[in-house]
């Protein structure tokens, strides 16, 4: 068991939980949670951690057991005090692991037909993203492209909002998001910018084809040369004294309209 929070491991858990420097450098991210754990994939699991406590729940034990033989990895146990100093959130679930990042071109994120991606500018809450990235993956979008100025996708707070979703859906990191929008309009993509000078309501509009949803920063929306960039321009329509809507919420608006006409088509 370890029990200092001075041991090696340990102290290199919490840099990855604090620092996305380190977590680029080390292509590595941390979980936390049995769900977490256990839905994350084999090939990218990289080591497992117990708490004491947890350790002694021995049909939860026996699962995350399992689960870490077949990455060929053994959990270690930490006293629960050294696992509290590592863990991300005020009450630690008892396991945690190393998951290692799954890099994605965006050009990659172009193959395939009737596809739908979602570009977002410089988003900041992390909540925000990993709400987006979980409804995403209900909508069935084919990815999520962001800039470099967006909140890190694999810092704690993304990866617990997104439930799991951070596995299973693509993100690319592009450091300039004008030449994205350039092949993806040249590949033949209708890129949907939500902006007040929108004349047509979401609802208005036709998803059937390879469609991209632009979403901009919380508190700015989309910068002016990005949306300008845009095939379309769509509005959210409000009522009340209501001028914009929650971010996540926008894109889950877009995405499950684009989900709703394709499967009304078939």
């Amino acid at each position: 068991m370890i029990t200092s929070t001075a041991n090696p491991r340990v102290k290199n858990l919490i840099q990855l939980q604090k620092k996305s420097k380190v977590r680029r450098e080390q292509q590595c991210f941390v979980v936390e949670g049995v769900k977490m754990v256990l839905e994350a994939p084999v090939e990218r699991l990289k080591a497992v951690y117990m708490s004491e406590s947890f350790a002694k729940d021995e049909k939860q034990r026996r699962a995350v057991e399992t689960k870490a033989r077949s990455a060929g990895c053994f959990p270690e146990i930490f006293s629960d005090r050294v696992f509290k100093e590592a863990s991300d959130t005020m009450t630690p679930q008892g396991v945690m692991a190393v998951i290692s990042m799954k890099t994605w071109d965006w050009k990659s994120l172009f193959r395939g037909e009737r596809r739908l991606i979602l570009i977002l500018e410089s988003l900041q809450d992390p909540g925000n993203l990993g709400t987006i990235l979980r409804t995403g993956e209900g909508a069935g979008i084919d990815g999520v492209i962001l800039n470099h100025t967006s909140v890190d996708p694999y810092m704690p707070k993304v990866i617990r909002s997104t439930m799991g979703s951070i596995y299973r859906v693509p993100i690319a990191v592009a450091e300039d998001l004008e030449p994205v929008v350039s092949s993806l309009k040249d590949s033949g993509v209708r890129v949907f910018a939500a902006h007040l000078k929108g004349r047509k309501s979401y609802y208005e509009q036709d998803y059937l084809k390879d469609t991209c949803f632009m979403i901009g920063n919380e508190a700015n929306g989309l910068s002016e040369p990005l949306a300008q960039m845009a095939t379309d321009y769509i509005r959210i329509p409000m009522s009340g004294q209501v001028e914009s809507l929650n971010a996540g919420v926008a894109a889950a608006l877009l995405m499950y309209e684009a989900k709703r006409q394709r499967t009304a088509e078939n």
